[in-house]
């Protein structure tokens, strides 16, 4: 081993004797963990998702919506700003700017004369191709640290988490 080599292994083996939590993985079962871990991982998540879309001159919400519009197709705006989570007001100004864009239209509901229907325009199905495109580039170098079988079984467990997390939202529980 040149000096160097030794040198090197010298220095890790002195941190690992002063600080020995960051050379051992413990896993930690609890619930509590589990969630800190899981808001650490959203948290970092959506600061890569909001600078894809914002370096494409679009805001989140504006980008929520369209996104929707493309891959469930026209919506009630109630049903839209449940999807995205979003309130009336902030709904109705976010398609207000849309529109004005050229990007939504709102149509009479069928059955409903107090509602709207938004649909997106070909000017706006033509953006949120593009935009989205972009932002699925940027997710996927976000999570190239886990392989795709990896992503496939957490996204498995996340989706049962969430099921069974509503589930008991809904029991009252």
């Amino acid at each position: 081993m040149n000096i160097l080599a030794v040198k090197y292994h010298q220095a890790r083996a002195a941190i690992r004797s002063r600080f020995p939590a960051m050379t051992q993985r413990r896993t930690d079962p609890s619930a509590i963990h589990t969630w800190l871990v899981l808001m650490k991982a959203h948290r970092t998540l959506s600061r890569h998702a909001t600078r894809s879309i914002e370096a494409l001159d679009m805001c989140l919400s504006d980008f929520a919506i369209l996104e929707a519009l493309l891959h469930k197709g026209p919506q009630p705006v109630r049903e839209l700003a449940r999807r995205i989570d979003l309130t009336s007001g902030s709904m109705t100004t976010a398609i207000d700017r849309l529109e004005t864009r050229h990007l939504v239209t709102r149509a009479d509901h069928a059955i409903d004369r107090r509602a709207w229907v938004i649909h997106l325009t070909p000017k706006g199905e033509a953006l949120i191709t593009k935009v989205f495109g972009g932002h699925v580039d940027a997710m996927e170098r976000a999570m190239r640290g886990l392989s795709k079988a990896a992503r496939a079984t957490l996204t498995d467990l996340l989706k049962r988490l969430g099921t069974m997390a509503e589930e008991q939202l809904d029991a009252g529980g």
